[in-house]
């Protein structure tokens, strides 16, 4: 039985599988709940109230009911990948590691089911053993496709898989940010809200650039140039860094770079924080949100971004 005190996770896991992204999925109410509520509503002609009443539930019921959780058994290669237990958070520290992959099986599994290691723990037990043949209950989010050979490049096919995202997505035409909301909303054609995810969007010190824009590309599992000059909390007087790929890096699994110098839509290393902390004037969204968003976006794709 789902704890108490995660009664929203059938909720969130729900909409999730809709397209309208509750950042993590750990079961309760909260501002990232509240934003994905108002994207499903958006799509669905409802009143933006983010609560979930009765018109919304009725809307979300339209969908077959699925259980809040499942058992899986956690695969050999998935609980034996190399693992960077000591991986530090200074970026000049970062730059002697070969990758920033996951420090721990934790890690890497709460990732995978789009939630928290302390989410885990509620629906198993503090006592529970993880390891490869172990079984453990997991958020019910969807299964996903195989990788395909065409996704091998800089190891996406296994990125994908880590983060239990599809390799196709819808393609889109159009991104809006909005600053005050919280949201990032993808469109396809007409003007068709087909997906939102919940952001961090710049800061006091490095706002978000608001105007038109467009996407220039896609950097998947990228090197990180940790330079400096382009951080106010940081001495000018350090090195140069290159930062290697991983989930662990600062921008996450995905770069999505913009018209706008410098800056662009990108993952991030702590996905509970989205919506909830701030950053150098960038877009930041959970890595598995932002593996999605790379698969529905080409260069030349709007982006609008507005208070």
């Amino acid at each position: 039985a789902v704890p108490a005190e995660m009664e929203m996770l059938t909720v969130q896991i729900a909409l999730e599988r809709l397209g309208f992204s509750p950042g993590v999925i750990d079961g309760k109410n909260g501002e990232s709940l509240e934003i994905a509520i108002r994207g499903f509503q958006a799509a669905n002609d409802l009143a933006e109230t983010g609560e979930l009443d009765s018109e919304t539930r009725a809307a979300l019921d339209r969908s077959p009911p699925l259980p809040a959780t499942r058992w899986v058994v956690i695969p050999a290669d998935f609980a034996n990948q190399q693992f960077f237990a000591d991986l530090p958070k200074d970026a000049a520290e970062q730059s002697r590691f070969s990758a920033l992959g996951y420090r721990n099986l934790m890690e890497a599994l709460a990732e995978r089911f789009h939630t928290t290691p302390e989410t885990l723990i509620a629906l198993n037990s503090p006592e529970t053993r993880i390891g490869a043949g172990k079984t453990i209950i997991v958020p019910n989010i969807a299964d996903v496709m195989a990788p395909r050979t065409q996704d091998a490049e800089r190891g996406w096919d296994r990125s994908l898989a880590m983060l239990g995202v599809a390799p196709e997505q819808p393609a889109i035409d159009k991104i809006v940010v909005d600053k005050s909301s919280g949201w990032l909303r993808a469109y396809g054609a007409d003007e068709k809200l087909i997906a939102q995810f919940p952001v961090t969007t710049g800061s006091s010190r490095d706002p978000l650039p608001l105007g038109n824009w467009k996407v220039n590309g896609v950097a998947r599992n990228p090197d990180f140039h940790y330079n400096p000059k382009l951080f106010w909390d940081v001495s000018d007087s350090e090195d140069k860094q290159l930062l290697k790929p991983g989930p662990n890096n600062p921008v996450g699994v995905v770069w999505i770079d913009l018209s706008k110098p410098h800056y662009g839509i990108h993952g991030t290393p702590e996905p509970s924080t989205i919506g909830r902390a701030e950053s150098h004037g960038c877009v930041m969204l959970t890595n598995w949100d932002a593996a999605k968003l790379a698969g529905m976006v080409k260069p030349g794709v709007k982006v609008v971004f507005q208070a």
